[in-house]
């Protein structure tokens, strides 16, 4: 059996659809090459990243097919096929690359359909634990296009090409126009420090039990000025808690409501066991006030 970290089991647990997750799992997008189109830099690495989330005791993994494209499922078959009986592989559908990276729609029903068969194929695999319906412009309101996406996501499911339906890039209206619909296993959007703007999609979530899966846990990678990790209120935080700002932005998640799955994304295993550990850093009172101050929701912003 592989050594896996104390840490990310005392994180605890939650359902993800019939799966139990633990909560600190891993987002594979970073593993591809610049803004995520394009082989990685370090192809060796990328698969001693994967090799070592798993042994560390992640078995919920992100990815999607147009990451790449396909490169990532490529990368995660190579590394982890055969996979563990319980590693719940989560992907997405209803987007694609161009020929120069560019990300476009990909979601009318069949090709939905067609996004779900690939995923399939590249991971090798039969079934998948959950697929979010990313919904390309998530302000815009739920009507009969959604409805149809919903049903063919419902038919695939029905057809057990999928155990779960999950909704990315979402609004509340959404999400309550889906439940209506089908049970919803998890909800996947962006969601940090400084912004907050689905804190009412995330508190439905938890009202109903769905696990509530944020994005960019520390802002969008390799932003040139990151906004949380270059924040000064953090930093002292970290400093008092001895820990990183990194891995206090990510505490702090996993503090904000039970039902929160953590997939931070790295390209290399330093990080890696850095995100691992998270469970470990633990908020004082005076650490939720501070972060509170610094970082406050929008509905409290003057």
């Amino acid at each position: 059996m592989p050594e896996q970290n104390s840490s990310l089991a005392s994180a605890g647990t939650y359902a993800l659809g019939s799966w139990q997750v633990r909560r600190i799992g891993y987002g594979a997008m970073q593993l591809a090459g610049e803004n995520v189109f394009g082989p990685p830099h370090d192809r060796d690495e990328a698969l001693r990243v994967l090799r070592a989330a798993v042994a560390g005791g992640v078995n919920h993994i992100d990815t999607a097919q147009y990451y790449g494209p396909g490169v990532v499922n490529e990368l995660i078959r190579e590394a982890l096929h055969p996979y563990p009986d319980d590693l719940a592989i989560v992907s997405k559908v209803a987007a694609r690359r161009d020929e120069n990276g560019a990300v476009l729609p990909y979601d009318e029903p069949h090709q939905l359909r067609a996004g779900i068969e690939e995923n399939l194929a590249t991971l090798g695999v039969d079934r998948l634990a959950a697929v979010n319906l990313r919904v390309m412009d998530g302000t815009t309101p739920p009507g009969k296009r959604f409805d149809a996406q919903l049903a063919e996501l419902v038919r695939a499911r029905d057809e057990g090409l999928i155990d779960g339906i999950g909704l990315s890039n979402i609004s509340r209206e959404h999400l309550l126009r889906a439940v209506e619909q089908t049970p919803v296993s998890c909800v996947q959007n962006l969601f940090n420090l400084t912004d907050q703007h689905s804190l009412d999609v995330l508190q439905e979530c938890t009202s109903r039990g769905i696990a509530f899966v944020p994005f960019c846990p520390l802002g969008w990678p390799r932003d040139a000025q990151n906004r949380i990790l270059s924040n000064p209120v953090l930093s002292a935080v970290a400093e008092r808690l001895r820990a990183t700002p990194a891995q206090v932005a990510l505490a702090w998640l996993l503090d904000f409501a039970p039902n929160i799955l953590l997939i931070s994304g790295t390209r290399t295993r330093t990080h890696l066991a850095e995100n691992l550990t998270v469970a470990s850093v633990q908020l004082d009172e005076t650490s939720r006030k501070e972060l509170a101050r610094e970082f406050p929701p929008p509905n409290s912003r003057a």
